[in-house]
């Protein structure tokens, strides 16, 4: 991870789908189920002429509910084929939930192995998980009780319509929450399916400030049994902050030059044995022979991408991030950094004992554990706690790349017309005689705790260049984004407030740092007949393939200062960051930016022990 550059090209498309509202429009609405209107800061959308009258939970249609053998009904009409970007059942429910942050020292997690500090919530890891239904509102108050650290906290996946200064991003939609004060976030369950929620205030999401959320919704396949999250994250004995240090430390200054450590465990839904296998236990979930079973992946990783498979079971896809697919069956799964993946196991096999793999590759591309085998236990009913007697095989694909087959339930296209790059912005990594980092247009990523983003849109300030901030423009209603990566190690992408579509991107290399490897270079000429128009894959994380290309387009129809990051937290750290600006002239009046002033008084208030030390971003 030590020489490389991407860029991305910023380029525009035209003639999709019908105009938006002009930046001088009143705030735009759903019809009477659902709004787009103003934030009225968690008591429903306003539609501008008053509260909007919504239909509450009722019959199906046809009669028929959510449940059993009709996963794809939820109420009313709402079903797997509604775009929950043009209307949500709106239930007038609001979902409340308290989370606390506390620091402990020489904590032992559940692998029974002591880590050298821990950030918990609600004094375990991971945190608990957040429910609601589609169309509910949440209110979640944060409590700052660590030793010294500020936080914010992001809702990942959210889309934040409208929304985006309770995107939790330090720096960017606020200041962080100072140690001893409290934030109340409140936003709308507009999608549904399964996500996580992670500190965004340099390494405490390392430290253990992560859990996971169920958003219930309607599903493209039936099953039987929701077994619930399975969140497959590494894990760290070392201090996040000094592990930080030491990447971002120049080899010549007794640092890692940029390379992360390993590892030193991966952990299913925070337990496993120890790398020794001296402590700890081994996760189980139940299977009911005969019945199909319901299981939420995640992939909370600090570094560290996974391939999934379940020793003698395929696994059906019916959920990409926040997106339902059509039901896609395979005998592995791959999940990157950040992403997740809904799945249905079919308890078809004979009663027993299997290993569900994660394997991380060759190659190190997707990031290197200590444990040699991690894996975790499906267990059939009435098989006994007995570990599996056969071993299975790893999967036979070990390229460092996520599927582009999936395909939306509900259908995005889009179109070649303008395509020409009209900006192009280099990022590469550099360094010093002490540090490393990854430059954006020769620039780190380097936020402001104390004045965030919306804060200069506030006051009417320009931004620094090392805010890294890219203005787009309200016209045409996408915006195409080519990633270029010149440097073998792939990169999770992360875009904040949207779903976008995945066009295209190059093959990936069995093995990217092989000296026979050369940069894939995306060509607009020869490559564009390649891109996939019409309903594409659609997500917020993906693969950006090492020495290769990637093309993403997303709507422009979310005002804010969002965030689009490699989810690879070292990597944050060190700059590989932008933030960009959307209808920049609507942000004012689609939020209230007078909620910023209390937070940012007290933080600007707390005496900071400790200096910055990095971008001030990490995921």
């Amino acid at each position: 991870m030590l020489f490389g550059s991407v860029f991305l090209g910023l380029l525009s498309i035209a003639g999709i789908a019908k105009a938006l509202p002009s930046p001088n429009s009143s705030p735009r609405s759903l019809d009477a189920r659902g709004s787009k209107g103003k934030h009225d800061g968690g008591k429903g959308y306003d539609n501008g002429k008053g509260r909007t009258k919504h239909k509450g939970p009722g019959k199906c249609r046809n009669g028929r509910r959510h449940g059993g053998k009709n996963r794809e009904c939820w109420v009313d009409d709402f079903n797997i084929y509604t775009d929950y970007e043009e209307e949500i059942p709106y239930t007038g429910n609001t979902v409340t939930y308290a989370l606390e942050l506390t620091e402990v020292d020489d904590w032992t997690g559940a692998d029974g192995q002591p880590k050298e500090v821990a950030m918990l919530i609600n004094g375990g890891f991971p945190g608990p998980t957040i429910e609601a239904n589609w169309g509910d509102e949440i209110e979640i108050t944060v409590s700052n009780n660590l030793v010294s650290n500020g936080t914010s906290i992001h809702w990942h996946g959210i889309r934040m319509l409208d929304n985006n200064i309770n995107d939790g991003v330090n720096g960017i939609t606020e200041c962080p929450i100072p140690p001893g004060s409290s934030k109340k976030y409140k936003f709308m369950a507009q999608q549904y399916g399964t996500s996580w929620y992670h500190s965004h205030f340099s390494t405490q999401y390392a430290n253990g400030v992560v859990g996971t959320m169920i958003i219930h919704g309607p599903s493209s396949k039936s099953y039987d049994v929701d077994l619930g999250v399975l969140s497959v994250t590494d894990w760290y004995y070392a201090e996040a902050e000094a592990t930080a240090a030491y990447v971002q430390t120049a080899l010549d200054a007794g640092g890692g030059g940029g390379a992360p450590p390993s590892s030193n465990n991966i952990l299913f839904n925070g337990h496993n044995v120890s790398p020794d296998g001296s402590t700890g236990a081994y996760e189980r979930m139940t299977l009911t022979k005969g019945k199909s079973h319901r299981v939420r992946l995640v992939n909370p990783s600090v570094d560290n991408s996974f391939t999934l498979n379940l020793q003698g079971h395929d696994m059906t896809i019916i959920q990409s991030d926040f997106v339902p697919v059509k039901p896609y069956t395979t005998d592995s799964v791959f999940l990157p950094v950040g992403a997740r993946l809904d799945v249905i196991i079919e308890a078809n096999q004979k009663r027993g004992n299997y290993w569900f793999n994660a394997t991380l590759g060759t190659f190190g591309a997707c990031g290197a554990s200590d444990i040699p085998y991690p894996a975790m236990i499906f267990s059939y009913r009435g098989a006994g706690d007995g570990l599996p007697t056969d071993e299975g095989e790893a999967p036979a694909d070990k390229k460092c790349a996520d599927s582009i087959e999936l395909e939306p339930i509900v259908k995005r296209t889009a179109s070649l017309e303008g395509f020409d790059p009209v900006d192009v912005v280099d990022i590469d990594l550099s360094g010093n005689a002490t540090h490393i980092y990854w430059n954006v247009h020769g620039q780190p990523m380097n936020v402001n705790w104390g004045k965030p983003s919306l804060e200069y849109i506030k006051n009417g300030d320009s931004f620094e260049a090392e805010r890294n901030v890219f203005a787009i423009a309200d016209d045409p209603e996408w915006t195409v984004w080519v990633i270029q990566n010149n440097f073998g190690v792939p990169h999770p992408m992360h875009l904040h407030g949207h779903d976008f579509l995945v066009l295209g991107k190059s093959e990936p290399y069995d093995n990217p740092f092989s000296t026979d490897a050369t940069v894939r270079t995306f060509d607009a000429g020869a490559d564009s007949g390649s891109l996939n128009l019409d309903n594409p894959t659609r997500r917020d994380v993906t693969m950006l393939p090492g020495l290769g290309w990637l093309v993403i387009a997303f709507r422009t129809d979310n005002p804010g200062a969002w965030v689009m990051h490699c989810h690879i937290a070292w990597h944050v750290g060190q700059g590989l960051s932008l933030q960009y600006l959307e209808r920049q002239g609507e942000i004012a009046s689609t939020m209230d930016l007078d909620e910023l002033d209390e937070n940012c008084d007290a933080w600007n208030a707390y005496p900071h022990p400790y200096p910055q030390i990095d971008s001030g971003l990490r995921v």
